[in-house]
């Protein structure tokens, strides 16, 4: 069992693999740092475009849609054409919609250029992971996959806090060129660090799955339109989106069936270990999004907080969890992926339990105790969950099993955002208007994070299966 740590693995990194991991590291703050800059720079944006606060949000909807709805099709398109070649692809697309966006002279272009953005960024995310096992040692994954999970969260992090920077200082242009730089800098080192492309990569070159593709999208995207239009309250609309993508996924199956190459082997979700890492992802991320939906209500009228204050409270999680990526990592490569999943789970747990029973008499501390435990928990998880599936994943598919695990990451983001404002808004009887007293807001609180460690219970639950029928067969096996 404490093999792992014999090997504590050739202790350092060669030069190649840390510079490759350099450019994995960019590959990762790049798309992670323009999903919160953008939302920091919308009311400018809006004053100069002229636009609406609901046309203006389509700025963020429309990266957000392109990463959601095609981040599993550049995965297999990664495994059938290479993963350095089209990642080295994603960054120039990327960087070179940064530049269009910059230069965008309407509201209509600049959503234009962030969906070409979307697409450069769902390309980085899901071949990042996926080439993390030919860029480090087998020993050294898990810190790997700690320091990616460090990036995302400083990216999410450093987002607005960056935004409201450039914007004071450059104009909100500058916040979409900062990216061409960066990129720049990732290229030269992808294309000069990166391990090739070998022979299995290319072995299985055959045909692409376009109609399954389509309809993943189509699927995919009604989804997300249904979860985010009409501000978390369902009408007519949001109902027949949310028919349209059960309908979808309904198709897809059966396409998926029959497919002489699908994009997704229907085959895989028949592996118990893969089927429960990636509902526990979903799960996961569900539970952390209501961190950022509730938190600022309950901080503004319950404890009463100014906006600055607000802010500055907030950070605290995403802080945690970006200081926490790496000796997460190092926790998984020392005590296995198994053990580390649980630990992550049980903090969870434990640090939505407090926040659902704390009382606001204990104000901030209150508040940020348990989220810190909760956030550090969710890293441990993070890089413990994907190191398991990247590791169990064979070396043709990767790049799909990659892009499935960040798509049960964002449909658990997504869904966060919408079911639980809703159980929030519905706890503590607030119409959206402002109207909900401190107590109500406290009460719905306090209601959102029980079913929140509801819902990490029932993770917890499906590790534990998962890992008791993957004993069993290994016993099985051996006798």
């Amino acid at each position: 069992m404490l093999k792992p740590n014999t090997q504590e693995s050739s202790t350092v990194l060669p030069p190649a693999a840390r510079w490759a991991l350099a450019s994995l590291s960019l590959s990762t703050l790049m798309p992670s740092l323009d999903t919160s800059i953008a939302n920091a720079g919308l009311p400018a944006l809006a004053q100069a475009l002229n636009a609406s606060f609901q046309q203006a949000q389509w700025i963020v909807l429309a990266y957000l849609l392109a990463i959601t709805t095609l981040i599993v099709s550049v995965g297999r398109l990664g495994d059938l054409l290479g993963r350095r070649r089209l990642l080295l692809a994603g960054i120039v697309l990327f960087s070179a919609a940064s530049l269009l966006c910059g230069m965008a002279p309407t509201l209509g272009l600049l959503i234009a250029a962030r969906a070409a953005q979307g697409l450069g960024a769902a390309i980085m995310l899901a071949l990042t992971v996926a080439m993390l096992g030919e860029a480090v040692p087998r020993g050294k994954a898990g810190s790997a996959m700690g320091l990616l999970g460090t990036m995302s969260a400083i990216g999410t992090t450093l987002g607005p806090s960056l935004g409201g920077l450039l914007i004071d200082g450059l104009g909100w242009r500058a916040i979409f060129l900062v990216n061409v730089p960066l990129g720049m800098i990732n290229f030269a080192l992808a294309r000069r660090y990166l391990p090739a492309d070998c022979q299995a990569d290319k072995a299985e070159r055959v045909g692409f799955d376009h109609l399954g593709t389509l309809w993943l999208a189509l699927t995919l995207a009604a989804y997300a339109l249904a979860m985010t239009m009409g501000r978390g309250y369902f009408g007519a609309l949001n109902i027949g989106l949310l028919l349209a993508a059960v309908g979808g996924a309904i198709l897809f199956i059966w396409v998926e069936s029959r497919a002489a190459s699908p994009l997704v082997r229907l085959a895989m979700f028949r592996v118990p270990a893969l089927s429960a890492s990636l509902t526990m992802s979903a799960l996961v991320s569900t539970v952390i999004m209501s961190t950022l939906v509730v938190g600022p209500f309950y901080l503004s009228r319950a404890l009463e907080l100014g906006t600055a204050w607000v802010g500055l409270v907030l950070s605290a999680g995403p802080l945690v969890s970006a200081c926490s990526g790496v000796p997460a990592g190092r926790l998984v490569d020392r005590f296995g992926t198994q053990r580390m999943s649980l630990a992550g789970l049980a903090g969870m747990a434990g640090g939505t339990l407090l926040l659902s029973m704390l009382p606001t008499s204990l104000g901030v501390a209150g508040y940020i105790g348990p989220i810190m435990i909760t956030t550090a928990s969710y890293a441990l998880f993070q890089a413990a969950n994907n190191t398991a599936i990247m590791a169990s994943a064979g070396a043709g598919p990767r790049g799909v099993v990659s892009g499935m695990l960040s798509l049960s990451r964002n449909l658990g983001l997504i869904t966060g955002a919408a079911a639980m404002g809703a159980v929030f808004a519905a706890a503590s009887a607030s119409d959206g208007g402002g109207m909900a007293s401190a107590q109500a807001v406290a009460s719905g609180m306090r209601t959102t994070f029980a079913v929140a460690a509801g819902l990490i219970a029932a993770a917890l639950v499906i590790a534990t299966a998962s890992q008791a029928l993957a004993r069993r067969r290994l016993a099985a096996r051996g006798g």
